[in-house]
C-alpha cells in the first residue's frame, strides 16, 4: 500500500464534506506532476487529506477505491476515487510538519504547489504520531 498527502481548499471541498458524502471523485488536477501521482495510485493506498488556505493542516485520512481514469475531454488529466476512513485524532499543521526533522523531505514540503504527492513510509508513520498527540 502506498500513502499519499491530497490537498484541497477546505471552501471549495472538505473533510467534512467528504465525510458527508461517503466518497468522492478526486478531479480537477491540472498540474502534470500531480497527475503522475495521480496515475500510480492503486485501490487500497491511504491518503492524507490536507486543508490548504487558511487552516494548512493534516485532517484526515481517506482510500482510493478506483484508479485513475480520464478527467474531461480536454489534455491527458486523470481522477480518482477517495473515501474516507477516520479523521485525524489531532489536525497535524503545516507548522508543526515544517518544524518535524523527519518530515525534511516529504514532497510536499519541497513542491507545496501539488495538490497530489506521494508519503513515504515512514514520513506517514511520523504524521501519525504528530496526530496522536
Amino acid at each position: 500500500m502506498a500513502h499519499w498527502l491530497l490537498k484541497s481548499e477546505p471552501e471549495s471541498y472538505s473533510w467534512d464534506d467528504l465525510v458527508r458524502d461517503g466518497g468522492t471523485e478526486w478531479d480537477g488536477v491540472r498540474n502534470n506532476a500531480a497527475a503522475l501521482h495521480l496515475r500510480a495510485m492503486q485501490p487500497g493506498d491511504r491518503a492524507l487529506i490536507y486543508h490548504s488556505g487558511g487552516e494548512k493542516a493534516a485532517v484526515g485520512v481517506a482510500e482510493i477505491t478506483r484508479a485513475a481514469r480520464k478527467d474531461g475531454d480536454e489534455g491527458n488529466w486523470v481522477s480518482v476515487a477517495i473515501r474516507p476512513i477516520a479523521p485525524l485524532p489531532h489536525p497535524v499543521t503545516l507548522a508543526a510538519m515544517k518544524a518535524e526533522p523527519a518530515l525534511a523531505g516529504l514532497q510536499m514540503l519541497r513542491q507545496s504547489r501539488l495538490s497530489a504527492s506521494p508519503v513515504g513510509d515512514a514520513e506517514w508513520k511520523t504524521i501519525e504520531a504528530m496526530a496522536a498527540r
